[in-house]
């Protein structure tokens, strides 16, 4: 069972509901360590004195806040102190409809829980309220002697606690990016072409389809170099769309998007999967079992031109054709389906 960040009190009105906090969300980001180049020997940050370089054990750290020209020491003990109260409880002030919170403001989110069976009903009561108020409780909390401003709102059958920002700490675009255009006026087809565009490639929310494609590209490149294989280059950035062929290149989504949805063609290359990334191996086996049963010259090419520029690169792999790495997914295709076209491998 996870274990509980912060446990207290959460008030509305007169009522109070003991709860604990549970993290919702855990990063899947590769970190690599860092070592020193030539050996296995790992660099690790510490805990050093600036002055004297040597290491300070955790138990003689105190806080020090800088007022110029020294430091006032404050213990771990006084901070608790000083608010014993806001450390322990999460008093709701009022409830706002949740379109009226600028995704901005949101930070991180916690899973809120009752403390005990006995408060199960007061639990499920603040959420179905909340659920079909559509409305967000706004409240303050104090955590690891820092206060929050966070917002309590019904997720699916549980509460969530979304920390947020401060008004103060949400910068003020028009003075951080001086690019921004300043009423730019667009012309009307254009407007129509480009809200026919959003409509044509609008779908239903799915998390689910979604997943790290760039993690699996670290995952292949470290497969890759642990096998001595060489690794596919990625799709160059596409080009910026200049003022002159905007309104050809919104054409030409338009009818690109509906072409995909009406399932007439293949469209765009989509960047998500309704399944985990597969293992490399087993998808290298998958992609030869695939081609074990393709005889004929006009079943290779069908296959071929359905399969992606990943899996083009590894059939040109194991068919060791020369200038792979450089080649494009068409050129890749010529090569592999024997048309001209080739390019010979490029001087690194």
């Amino acid at each position: 069972m996870a274990r509980a960040v912060w446990s207290g009190a959460l008030s509305f009105g007169l009522v109070a509901l003991p709860v604990q906090l549970f993290t919702a969300t855990e990063s899947h980001t590769i970190r690599f360590n860092q070592l020193q180049r030539g050996t296995s020997d790992r660099v690790r940050n510490k805990r050093v004195n600036e002055r004297t370089g040597e290491e300070v054990p955790m138990e003689e750290i105190v806080k020090g806040f800088d007022i110029g020209d020294e430091y006032v020491v404050v213990e771990p003990g006084e901070l608790d102190e000083i608010a014993p109260g806001q450390s322990k409880s999460m008093e709701i002030t009022g409830f706002v409809d949740l379109d009226q919170v600028e995704p901005v403001f949101f930070d991180k989110t916690y899973y809120l829980a009752p403390k005990g069976k006995e408060y199960a009903k007061v639990y499920a009561l603040l959420h179905s309220a909340l659920a079909q108020a559509n409305k967000v409780g706004i409240a303050t909390v104090v955590m690891r002697n820092h206060e929050y401003l966070v917002a309590v709102k019904a997720e699916g059958d549980v509460l969530a606690m979304h920390t947020m920002h401060w008004a103060d700490e949400v910068r003020d675009p028009h003075r951080e990016i001086g690019s921004l255009p300043e009423e730019t006026q667009v012309a009307d087809k254009e407007l129509q072409t480009a809200v026919q565009l959003v409509e044509a490639m609008s779908i239903d929310w799915n998390p689910e389809e979604y997943h790290d494609t760039y993690q699996e590209k670290v995952l292949q490149l470290v497969e890759a170099k642990r096998t001595g294989q060489t690794v596919e280059k990625g799709e160059s950035a596409p080009r910026s769309t200049n003022v002159i062929d905007l309104m050809d290149a919104l054409r030409a989504s338009v009818e690109q998007a509906e072409t995909t949805r009406e399932g007439g063609g293949k469209g765009p290359q989509k960047a998500t999967s309704t399944s985990p990334p597969t293992p490399l191996k087993t998808a290298a086996e998958r992609r030869a079992g695939r081609s074990a049963g393709k005889a004929a010259q006009s079943s290779k090419v069908s296959e071929l031109e359905g399969m992606s520029k990943a899996e083009l690169y590894q059939r040109a792999s194991e068919a060791d054709i020369p200038g792979r790495s450089s080649m494009t997914r068409g050129e890749l295709l010529k090569a592999l389906s024997g048309k001209k076209g080739r390019r010979t491998a490029r001087a690194s």
